[in-house]
């Protein structure tokens, strides 16, 4: 008999990014500031806290292009904890500068620092020797083993991706691995010992908010990167040709927003080759989503039904071509591999008959953005009276959205006029709190704030800009913002709509 898979309870939610926490660190952590957050989370009546994907960054620190589908971000791991145990002391820290802005991920910094930092608590711990060191690899070879040997290879190669190795170890031959293997081993121990603390500072993390009633929600891209573990010792699953270059990547095609459409520059899957093997690679992705998450949102669902597939020699997504992806075959084997594990399909986009019907089979709950209405358009299928159903996330905005504040500057008077109306807001000051009040107020069974917008803070806070590097997932919060923020106001509101 088939297992019905358990569904999200009403409840309201905070966006809020572990990178985006205040620490002094340089970016957040699974540290104190954490643990205060949740807290907050809970004085506020939220039953979900949702976090960005976890993953290692890579160039352009976007936690959606990941050294690895599996790993935990090391960036992430606390120093204070690590003192704690007595892996480090304060004076190690001592003159390092993490960046001069506690409002912003200074990455050079950190990525120049963190590991220096790291190396030295490493070279002080005697996790070899610990019962809980030797369970946590015996039950990640799946994918431990060749994450910490492609950090350690990528360090000797001075960070450069795999693509631009030597030919004998970027294609893996099996002399030259044996020999890496060997002359890295400490390194490939390091890279070991990153990944049991990380785990080790989650899963504290997690019992914690689990305890407050709080459920995370994790966020998984639904491609991988080029530059990661996963492509380069499994080339045979994506679309690369026989000298392991890109033949074509994902994106998606032209739209209001761009002209030239998003070039993505992820290699794309070999769904056919994946499939003969009953999707296994997937399937051990899903299982580790599934133990680090309560619940998990697929980033571009989509993609499953079908995928803009872009010639990779094309400088633009406009030469791309609709291709037909796996559909129920991946989420029947998603279904079976973690029956219980609650999930979210991010549907945002091309919303074609087929992506429906397959969202509906599977009773996965969608998402509505209110800040894609705000033309004041009564027709306009993402305001709440158009809801037809509360299987639904509510968001104001997500992390590729602007805030909430910065959007309504953009709106022009008549649109301001048609939304004050729509949201029964006396003043243009008034609007940001009653729509919110709406997304509450709506049927959708869970409603979503990014701080940000609890915070009424303008675009110089907005986490992402799609299809732009340099300047994206750098906000952080800071102690005094969050001590600002009317608790017990969300409270009230989240009792008030059924959802505390």
């Amino acid at each position: 008999m088939k297992k019905e898979r358990k569904e999200l309870e009403r409840g309201a939610g905070l966006l809020m990014p572990i990178s985006a926490l205040n620490s002094p660190y340089g970016i957040g952590t699974m540290g104190k500031a954490a643990y205060e957050f949740a807290d907050l989370a809970k004085e506020t009546g939220a039953k979900y806290w949702q976090v960005l994907p976890v993953g290692p960054t890579s160039y352009g620190d976007s936690p959606y292009q990941s050294f690895s589908a599996f790993a935990g971000n090391p960036y992430f791991i606390d120093p204070d904890m690590l003192v704690e145990e007595g892996l480090l002391k304060k004076e190690d820290m001592e003159g390092i500068c993490w960046g001069g802005n506690s409002s912003d991920v200074d990455y050079e910094a950190v990525y120049r620092n963190r590991f220096i930092v790291l190396r030295v608590a490493y070279e002080n711990s005697d996790h070899k020797t610990k019962a809980s060191y030797k369970k946590f690899v015996s039950e990640n070879t799946y994918w431990l083993p060749d994450y910490a040997f492609y950090m350690a290879v990528k360090t000797e190669n001075g960070g450069r991706s795999w693509q631009e190795w030597d030919d004998d170890i970027r294609k893996r031959k099996p002399d030259r691995v044996k020999e890496l293997e060997k002359k890295l081993a400490d390194d490939i121990d390091f890279w070991m010992f990153l990944q049991y603390k990380f785990e080790e500072q989650w899963n504290r993390l997690k019992k914690y908010v689990n305890g407050l009633g709080i459920e995370i929600i994790g966020d998984i891209p639904l491609y991988v990167a080029l530059d990661s573990t996963d492509v380069w010792v499994h080339p045979d699953l994506f679309e690369l040709d026989e000298d392991l270059r890109e033949i074509n990547i994902a994106g998606v095609p032209p739209d209001m927003f761009s002209v030239t459409g998003q070039r993505w520059g992820n290699p794309l899957y070999r769904w056919k080759v994946m499939e003969k093997d009953g999707f296994s690679w997937w399937a051990e992705r899903m299982r580790s989503c599934g133990k680090r998450y309560d619940v998990v949102r697929i980033d571009h669902f989509i993609g499953i039904v079908n995928y803009w597939s872009i010639p990779a020699t094309c400088p633009t997504a406009v030469e791309g071509k609709w291709i037909k992806g796996p559909g129920k075959k991946l989420t029947d084997m998603i279904n079976e591999v973690i029956p219980d594990t609650k999930l979210i399909a991010e549907d945002l986009g091309v919303l074609t008959k087929p992506v429906k019907d397959l969202i509906n089979k599977n009773n996965y709950p969608g998402m509505k953005i209110l800040e894609f209405a705000l033309d004041g358009n009564p027709d306009n299928p993402y305001l709440p009276h158009n809801f037809t159903t509360d299987n639904l996330i509510v968001y104001i905005g997500t992390h590729d959205n602007e805030t909430l504040a910065g959007s309504l500057l953009s709106c022009k008077v008549a649109e301001l006029k048609k939304l004050m109306n729509y949201y029964n807001a006396a003043t243009e000051e008034e609007l940001p709190k009653m729509m919110i009040r709406a997304a509450y107020a709506s049927v959708a069974r869970v409603a979503i704030l990014q701080v940000q917008d609890l915070l009424g803070l303008d675009n110089k806070a907005r986490t992402n800009f799609p299809s732009t590097i340099g300047e994206n997932w750098r906000w952080r919060v800071t102690t005094e913002q969050l001590k600002s923020i009317d608790t017990k106001y969300y409270k009230n509101m989240a009792e008030t709509y059924g959802r505390a």
